[in-house]
């Protein structure tokens, strides 16, 4: 539920301390400068076993974390999502604000079970899609609140081998595969389009030797017949692409570059803001100031959706 109330009353943040747990490349190419840059929060401490950051001291496991520094009440969750669940309930037990990086869990039913904890406990849970916070995803929603949208083509192709080196856990059940960088899609799809689709059919392409697919093409129906198809591959060569093509009975929309360029009818729109990682800090602390949660499942229930219904095809094995 997008926006729910967390509960207790909403404070004033000035530079709080801020833990962040799981220091992965994620984490050192994103959550770390965003921390850097933000007026709210300084990073305090880290939770890693494999290294942590200079000058910040480490700690093994949440445990160490929460008996050591009773006094950090926000931290930031950026290790895969199998494990992040036990994490994030400890945390939200201990009574700490909390910060999940996309997808937000391994399944629906557990954040759900995240949120009900948060609501009960008082303290803020923030399930976070970067892309969202694209520059050009704000003026997109705005311009397509009252549009008649008749087809949506989702183009999501990159090399697997250039984003996700040597990450096996990507590729193992609870990873998502090739669904890790297409939940991005889905996460701006569902924040552009004014009204809800759902998946109405998809194919998966599962390599010999891997648990999660290398790609998927889905189909999704909305009102008065509007169809969205989405491809997405990991196998691409050379050029990138991350495009949502939206046509309207007035004209086209286009979101490029993952949703940080727009044109619409073919004319290039200005739009700005603080970036994506900024963006999802400074709205964690709004979140916090406010006394509210934001946990919004729909990408990852559209992922759900595609594995029950999906039709499994085997492709060839798969080396990094």
């Amino acid at each position: 539920m997008r926006g729910a109330g967390a509960g207790g009353m909403g404070r004033q943040l000035k530079s709080e301390p801020i833990a962040l747990l799981g220091i992965g490349k994620i984490a050192r190419d994103q959550h770390i400068p965003a921390i850097a840059r933000s007026d709210a929060f300084h990073l305090t401490a880290t939770v890693s076993r494999s290294g942590g950051v200079d000058g910040v001291e480490n700690h093994t496991d949440i445990a160490a974390l929460l008996a050591a520094r009773p006094d950090i009440g926000v931290v930031s969750l950026c290790m895969p999502p199998v494990p992040r669940f036990d994490i994030a309930m400890a945390a939200l037990a201990a009574g700490k604000h909390v910060m999940l990086e996309k997808p937000p869990g391994a399944t629906v039913s557990e954040v759900h079970k995240l949120e009900r904890l948060a609501r009960a406990k008082g303290v803020t849970l923030f399930a976070t899609w970067h892309s969202r916070h694209a520059a050009g995803v704000a003026r997109a929603r705005a311009h397509l609140r009252d549009a008649r949208i008749t087809h949506v083509q989702i183009d999501w192709r990159e090399d697997v081998r250039r984003w996700h080196p040597g990450q096996d856990w990507i590729w193992q059940a609870g990873g998502l595969g090739v669904f890790d960088p297409g939940i991005n899609a889905l996460s701006i799809m569902t924040a552009v389009l004014p009204q809800p689709v759902h998946l109405t059919a998809a194919t998966l392409a599962f390599p010999a030797n891997r648990d999660t697919p290398i790609a998927a093409d889905l189909v999704f129906a909305g009102a008065a017949g509007l169809r969205v198809d989405a491809a997405f591959d990991w196998r691409q060569e050379g050029p990138q692409s991350w495009t949502i093509t939206v046509q309207t009975t007035d004209g086209e929309l286009r979101l490029t570059d993952g949703g940080a360029t727009l044109h619409i009818d073919g004319v290039l729109q200005t739009v700005a803001g603080i970036g994506e990682y900024p963006g999802l800090y400074h709205r964690f602390a709004e979140l916090i100031e406010a006394g509210q949660s934001d946990v919004d499942t729909s990408p990852l229930a559209h992922v759900a959706d595609a594995f029950l219904l999906g039709r499994r095809t085997t492709v060839a094995a798969f080396h990094d």
